[in-house]
């Protein structure tokens, strides 16, 4: 039994639903195909399964611990990270030139699943660095990048993003971190003191790299005011010396950990930028334009923790769906005999009302995810039409990714504790951690409610609601194509009627932000995105559907594992338009009445 992917559902979205070995055809991958992808794949099941599983709970157990002004850490998750590291993950979707893969983004995010799924705390250090690296390769000079952005692609060095502070968190405008040029008589080489607090900052001290390279938003002073006076600097724990190692220690200090609910391996950490006026950091790209150049990683981070929340999801679903395939407990409500043997859980209606739930949730958010990835392939391998249509797409899809995976991800492993009863809520059984450890991903990289304000209040409006256009548009195309086929008509049907309604919401906010104003407007953000995600997660589910019914009517001989694949997929589809699809109207009587009830509660009133 498998507990991390479904091998079969992974082969099936990637090269059934996505066809993604046809990337291979593009110049950027041409010297790929299926072949390589699942040798990737099959890499990164094995080193999951060996070095990244095992120590998933006593990590929680055993979370790193504040000692003499340092981390310490069980070592499990140091041999894990260079397993990782050694077998090229790190920097997998880099060029050749820089000794990487040059995999398509999808299969770099699809072999990560396994990673996350196994041990979500662990994987973390690689994740953020990945995402440091990219940011570095985009904006940083040449110098830059050999010095801190190689090693990070190595292993030796790892990296964080640095933005939140004990005074400004999503309101990043807010930052006191500031940056004063070092005067050395000499015009100034982009080298700066740094000065400034920031929490929350995961994977900011560890014991598993010779070097952390802290990527940093601090305010030059003199700079606008507002998110324009926003600078990103690169803050390493250690400078380096003329042969580019690890020598003197940076004034950087690690001045605690928060102990989290769950997450646990991951640390949390409070750092100190120049407390003895000697943190030195190295300007990336132009002054001021930091925010843009941080919202590189930061989009990149909202993925991966969309992402991340369907693995965990999906971890808890396959524990469950095993668990209840072998526990026997009680008899269907028929079976009046006492002495009759008790069926396993499984035939129990409402534990697979529950299971159905789980795999409606993430094999949907799998299928979000992947698509988002390969819109990401697109923007940088593609012809240039499709390149700004991905871009576009990608934008407006970012939030729902994020946000309305992690709430699904969420429920599935709530479900999933109540699948196995009272043996789901101890320590015993894996899926308590699981829900632990995917609490944070509502909150983290922009709360969800954050997300639903960037949503409407941006994204939907942005270059003339192109990126609406073209998800309408995709959605059609699909929607036609299951016309002539019995059991995904209902549900095509069933979204082209709800497209035309959002449209019509979508419009009529429009013209409320003008006069009603912003503020009354985006007080229902949360009931916009709700159901823009319940939407797009059925689209989701009719892309799978329509591949799986047209398999089954194929005429092929499958075998019988094959035609069960394939129906459980249609089974799920109708399962999600059925009992998750209605709760869509609550969302969109609220919008269209523009409900003021908690717009107009006042804070004295509580």
């Amino acid at each position: 039994m498998e507990n991390l992917i479904s091998s079969r559902d992974l082969a099936f979205q990637l090269y059934e639903v996505l066809a993604c070995d046809e990337l291979c055809q593009r110049a950027a991958y041409y010297d790929h195909n299926r072949e390589t992808f699942d040798a990737v794949l099959d890499t990164a099941r094995k080193i999951a399964e060996k070095y990244f599983v095992e120590h998933n709970h006593k990590g929680d157990q055993n979370e790193p611990v504040f000692v003499d002004g340092k981390v310490e850490m069980i070592p499990e998750v140091k041999v894990a990270f260079d397993a990782q590291a050694e077998a090229g993950f790190l920097a997998a979707g880099m060029p050749y030139e820089l000794n990487g893969m040059q995999l398509p983004h999808l299969i770099t995010l699809a072999a990560s699943g396994y990673f996350t799924s196994a041990n979500p705390s662990s994987s973390a250090y690689a994740f953020l660095t990945i995402a440091a690296s990219n940011l570095l390769n985009t904006f940083a000079s040449d110098a830059q990048k050999q010095l801190f952005m190689q090693p990070m692609l190595e292993g030796r060095f790892a990296g964080t993003m640095a933005l939140t502070e004990p005074s400004a968190g999503s309101s990043l405008s807010d930052i006191t971190t500031n940056a004063t040029p070092i005067d050395d008589g000499k015009q100034n080489d982009g080298t700066y003191k740094i000065k400034g607090q920031k929490i929350f900052i995961s994977g900011g001290e560890q014991n598993i790299t010779e070097n952390i390279v802290h990527l940093v938003l601090a305010k030059i002073k003199g700079a606008p005011a507002g998110v324009k006076g926003i600078s990103l600097f690169i803050v390493p724990k250690f400078r380096l010396d003329a042969d580019g190692n690890p020598d003197v220690k940076n004034d950087v200090n690690l001045a605690g950990l928060f102990h989290k609910m769950g997450y646990r391996g991951t640390t949390s950490t409070h750092l100190s930028f120049g407390e003895n006026d000697d943190c030195v950091g190295y300007l990336i790209g132009e002054p001021h334009h930091g925010l843009k150049y941080m919202f590189h990683m930061m989009n990149e981070a909202r993925l991966g923790v969309g992402f991340g929340a369907v693995m965990m999801g999906y971890r808890g679903y396959l524990e469950s769906l095993n668990y209840a395939k072998e526990r026997p407990q009680g008899r269907k409500p028929s079976e009046k005999d006492p002495s009759s043997p008790p069926v396993n859980i499984i035939e129990h209606a409402d534990i697979r009302r529950m299971l159905l739930a789980q795999k409606s949730f993430v094999e949907a958010g799998t299928a979000l995810c992947f698509y988002a990835a390969h819109l990401v392939d697109d923007t940088v391998s593609a012809n240039e039409k499709e390149q700004k249509e991905a871009n576009e797409l990608l934008d407006l899809l970012t939030p729902i990714v994020k946000s309305c995976c992690s709430d699904y991800g969420l429920k599935a492993n709530e479900h999933a504790i109540q699948v196995l009863g009272g043996a789901g809520y101890t320590h015993e059984y894996p899926v308590e951690q699981c829900y632990r450890d995917n609490r944070l991903n509502p909150i983290h990289e922009g709360t969800n409610g954050i997300q639903a304000l960037d949503l409407l209040g941006r994204k939907v409006w942005q270059n003339n609601s192109a990126g609406l256009k073209i998800l309408f548009a995709r959605m059609m195309s699909d929607i036609n194509s299951a016309q002539s086929l019995e059991e995904s008509k209902t549900l095509a049907d069933t979204i082209a009627t709800l497209l035309s309604t959002i449209q019509q919401v979508t419009e009529n906010l429009g013209k409320a932000m003008v006069t009603q104003g912003p503020d009354k407007t985006l007080a229902n953000a949360h009931c916009y995105l709700t159901m823009m995600g319940k939407v797009v997660f059925a689209w989701m589910w009719l892309r799978q559907s329509v591949v799986a019914e047209n398999a089954l009517a194929s005429g092929e001989s499958l075998a019988e594992s094959e035609q069960n694949f394939y129906k459980g997929k249609i089974q799920a589809a109708k399962y999600f338009e059925q009992w998750e699809l209605p709760n869509i109207e609550q969302d969109i009587k609220l919008l269209n009445e523009m409900n003021d009830v908690c717009f107009e509660m006042k804070a004295e009133w509580f």
